[in-house]
């Protein structure tokens, strides 16, 4: 197995943390029968020679021992060692030519993956399947082979794996693609089983479109409910509740039953209406396990498409009633980040955080409490039977720190909430660490419940701050714009002057500008703010600018400029500032179009601009009409912005509904 390794200048090689004098150490203990060592000896590799998917020169030195450990069968974890190679010859480092030399140097070696087929692991055999397609450069030998190991082998996983590989094998060798398809279309029909079956249909999904049956989606549940009722049961996790056991419970128990129906969601992509109604032969499915698989399937749907989810929503809430942990913590923590989408299931939810009140909060070992999913999910649909339960929360010593997020969604519905939010926020030692931890959520929920009795405890804050940068600047814009929503800016005006000659300087003007009309007195301050290095300020400028309106016209010259340059983040709000203050819809329209396209993220402050035009918004109605027709969340188009993609994609929709209706 190491013929040659020290014939190797090891010490002259590199990989991701220096020399790589270590890694003949790592080699032979991959051959070690000590399982840890073994397992040492791969993070190290894994973590140096193949460092976030990068290759080196020691890398590529080490290809043909590893090849030599994989090909040995008293060596133990080779099916660890044959996925190392495949992540070595397939990876994309930065390096390009470096990259296409490991490719060559496990092509060279694809011999072995064949051998492989035949080996006593099913690990290995699993591992080898994709290696043979990714690498063994002749495509009939490889369909040939394929073609004889399906008929002999038995292990599931194994089977799984192939049937992928027949998928792989149709990307990758489209001249030769009409004998796998021919394979695929035969195992997912009788007499094979229905996880077999299953995984074929995937594959065509992904591949052969045409090559499925008008039946889809219908046919997929039967084969899920008929998988489900030859396994056998899981094994539930019990003891005291840790990070690990909790983690462990909310993943799948059936990770290859989960993969089956990934990948075919997956290959279904936008069409969404049957996505949906396989979803609800998930959630409807006999076994707790599917529909444990299918909650967590779910929220990627609900994350990244548009679609009709009311009956998904409550069937998700149906969960909720089992006396199965790991199905309900599941149901709990989708429903929780769906906001307003989740009402369907707010009885439900309601019912649970009725009956268990010790789920109302939760707590790490040695952590703070957090506010319990069941009721943070009734707060976010904003129903106001979370009101209850929160004030009691409220009233106790240890209320969650973050309480106040989730009160905001509740908006005006969570008035009674007003003097508690109000009595916790004048009890924070303004000099703490942790002064902006605890302010800022409930800073959030009194301009979300509007409590005009809280100004007193607002202007105290700004009048106490501690002088010098530190936790309590994270607190005083929130401070402001509480005031001026709350329409307190004339009581704290004597407070906001002095914060003009602050990195807060544009929020304050905008808000003594609301107090008293003076725009000779805050205009200065906010051109200068446009010119700022940081554009966070330069955004905020712009935006309390275009709240001036027609008086903000000295700043013309400089918000121009911010529209013709720069990243569309920036341009978009110096373009509302230029509509609202000159009313002419002319100059903003075409950067209106160009960033909607260029990018998503501007597009709900554009909508939000195109409601104010009215009528005058009509030249883009075709933007406004495409995206409530587009399937995908405009907040998939980059990949998940935050935790909050569905409720600001809702808003955009619902924004957009406004446009129209005001064109």
């Amino acid at each position: 197995m190491f013929t040659g390794i020290d014939e190797v200048d090891w010490d002259s090689l590199r990989h991701a943390h220096g020399s790589a004098e270590d890694v003949p150490g790592w080699l032979r203990a991959l051959a070690s029968a000590d399982t840890a060592e073994r397992a040492t000896a791969l993070d190290g590799m894994y973590g140096a020679l193949h460092h976030e998917g990068r290759v080196y020169d020691s890398t590529l030195a080490c290809v043909p021992f590893l090849f030599a450990l994989a090909a040995r069968e008293e060596v133990a974890d080779r099916g660890c060692i044959v996925e190392l190679l495949v992540s070595i010859g397939g990876g994309s480092g930065e390096d390009g030519q470096r990259d296409r030399r490991a490719w060559e140097a496990v092509r060279a070696g694809a011999g072995v993956f064949a051998a492989l087929a035949g080996d006593p692991d099913p690990a290995v055999r699993r591992a080898a399947a994709g290696a043979l397609v990714r690498f063994l450069d002749d495509p009939p030998r490889v369909l040939e082979l394929l073609r004889r190991w399906l008929p002999a082998e038995r292990d599931d996983s194994v089977l799984a794996a192939l049937t992928e590989a027949l998928g792989l094998f149709v990307q990758r060798y489209p001249a030769h693609a009409d004998g796998a398809l021919d394979l695929l279309a035969e195992q997912s029909a009788p007499p094979y089983a229905p996880g077999r079956r299953l995984a074929a249909l995937g594959q065509l999904a992904l591949r052969a479109p045409g090559r499925l049956p008008a039946d889809l989606v219908p046919a997929a549940v039967r084969l899920l409910h008929q998988r489900s009722a030859q396994r056998l049961p899981a094994r539930e996790f019990s003891g005291t509740d840790t990070l690990v056991r909790r983690i462990r419970r909310l993943r799948p128990s059936d990770e290859q039953g989960a993969a089956l129906l990934r990948t075919l969601h997956g290959a279904l992509g936008d069409r969404v209406d049957d996505r949906i109604a396989l979803l609800v032969g998930q959630l409807t499915s006999p076994d707790p396990v599917d529909r444990c698989n299918a909650v967590w399937m779910s929220a990627g749907l609900f994350r990244g498409w548009r679609g009709a989810y009311d009956g998904p929503v409550r069937l998700l809430g149906a969960q909720l009633r089992t006396d199965q942990d790991r199905l309900r913590d599941a149901a709990v923590s989708v429903l929780a980040e769906l906001h307003a989408l989740a009402r369907p299931a707010a009885d439900e939810l309601h019912a649970l955080v009725a009956a268990r009140p010790d789920l109302w909060t939760h707590r790490w070992e040695r952590s703070s409490p957090t506010l319990g999913g069941p009721l943070k999910a009734l707060a976010r649909s904003g129903d106001p039977r979370a009101v209850p339960p929160l004030a009691q929360l409220l009233a106790g010593p240890a209320a969650p720190a973050g309480l106040g997020f989730e009160v905001a969604h509740l908006g005006r519905a969570a008035a009674a909430l007003a003097p508690a939010l109000r009595h916790r926020l004048g009890r924070i030692p303004l000099a703490s660490p942790g002064a902006a931890r605890l302010a800022i959520p409930l800073l959030t929920a009194i301009r979300a419940v509007g409590d005009r009795e809280a100004v007193p405890e607002l202007l105290r804050l700004l009048s106490d701050a501690p002088d010098g940068p530190g936790a309590w600047e994270e607190i005083v814009g929130q401070v402001i714009e509480t005031l001026a929503e709350l329409g307190a800016a004339a009581q704290a005006a004597p407070l906001l002057r002095p914060l003009l000659r602050t990195r807060h300087a544009a929020v304050a003007a905008g808000t003594l500008w609301s107090a008293d009309g003076d725009a000779s007195a805050v205009l200065p301050v906010l051109r200068g703010e446009l010119t700022r290095a940081d554009p966070g300020l330069r955004r905020s400028a712009a935006r309390q600018l275009g709240r001036l309106g027609p008086a903000a016209r000295g700043a013309l010259p400089e918000l121009r400029r911010l529209a013709r340059s720069g990243p569309a983040r920036e341009r978009i709000p110096a373009a509302c500032a230029l509509w609202r203050i000159t009313g002419d819809p002319d100059p903003v329209r075409p950067l209106f179009r160009a960033a909607w396209t260029a990018d998503a993220r501007t597009r709900p402050a554009i909508a939000r601009c195109l409601t104010a035009m009215g009528p005058a918004a009509a030249p883009l109605r075709d933007l406004i009409t495409e995206e409530l027709t587009r399937p995908r969340r405009h907040t998939a188009h980059e990949g998940a912005f935050g935790g909050h993609d569905i409720p600001d994609d809702e808003e955009l929709l619902r924004t957009c509904r406004e446009v129209l209706a005001g064109l």
